[in-house]
């Protein structure tokens, strides 16, 4: 399992009792809201790579969590009515991915921790205000895909110091 994975489970399960106090009280089935935009059929390996992260933690389905899971099947247009579905049901938190089911989430809540599993550009496309304290319930991963390949072509200068553009082998050039 890889570190993305293990940080998602972490955060999902941030508004579960610590397992000290857990022992000593009757343990409280935690509730997780998955909401997909995608179909599941798509999310597979993610979705299992969550629950054994889960397990990693002592987290185990059907003992002390549940995960309702929501899939829009690509119909974006469904976002809001199975956003409405998972806060009737009373989750304790939001799993989403993507920009569209993040943003339903938002919409739909405002006190119900949402954890985006991943996401564009969460500050362009206005679900924080900052990456580097989050406000309100939204916390998560996101890209930066500018920032990203400046990094990775810094990268590749670093391990690769001759390398060009390319541009100066053509004797015609005027770039």
């Amino acid at each position: 399992m890889n570190r993305r994975h293990t940080v998602l489970a972490l955060l999902a399960l941030g508004a579960s009792p610590l397992s000290g106090f857990a022992q000593q009280q009757p343990q409280k089935v935690a509730r997780i809201g998955f909401l997909g935009s995608a179909s599941a059929s798509h999310f597979t390996s993610q979705v299992e790579a969550l629950r054994a992260g889960l397990r990693d933690l002592g987290y185990f389905e059907g003992k002390n969590i549940v995960i309702e899971y929501r899939w829009a099947e690509g119909k974006y247009d469904r976002l809001p009515a199975l956003v409405a579905d998972l806060v009737r049901l009373n989750v304790d938190v939001f799993v989403t991915h993507g920009i569209p089911g993040t943003r339903a989430a938002k919409l739909a809540t405002t006190t119900i921790p949402i954890v985006m599993a991943i996401s564009g550009d969460a500050v362009a496309t206005g679900l924080v205000a900052s990456l580097a304290r989050p406000p309100g319930n939204i916390t998560g991963s996101t890209f930066f895909l500018p920032q990203l390949n400046m990094k990775r072509l810094e990268l590749l200068k670093d391990v690769f110091p001759n390398t060009s553009n390319g541009l100066d082998a053509w004797p015609n050039s005027r770039l």
